[in-house]
């Protein structure tokens, strides 16, 4: 049984060349682009194109839906605490009127 023996640098270099060649024979041979179909290929790209920029131009709209929807829910929680707010808040009692709850406590302890 033979040893393996490693090829050596000018065996791999001309190893190499060969591909290259090979692969550029296989591109030279290739047949050419049909016009027709480039243009079909181009419209369907630029149909794909359109569809994206759709379906992204529709989802930032619905995205700015849902902001707004929830700044509207925000704004309304924030109106309903207010009004909460102004019913437990007691109103403010006018010079006349302190004085009077004042002159009723003042006569409830005299009579104790």
């Amino acid at each position: 049984m033979k040893k393996y023996k490693e090829p050596d640098f000018q065996t791999r270099i001309s190893a190499a060349a060969d591909a290259r060649n090979e692969v550029m024979e296989k591109l030279r041979t290739r047949a050419p682009v049909d016009p027709e179909v480039a243009a079909a290929r181009a419209a369907a790209a630029q149909a794909r194109e359109a569809a994206q920029q759709e379906k992204h131009r529709l989802a930032r709209l619905a995205a700015e839906e849902r902001k707004a929807e929830k700044q509207a829910k925000a704004l309304e929680a924030a109106a309903e605490k207010a009004a909460k707010a102004a019913k437990k808040q007691k109103p403010e009692l006018t010079e006349a009127e302190r004085k009077a709850a004042r002159d009723a406590r003042y006569l409830a302890r005299k009579n104790r």
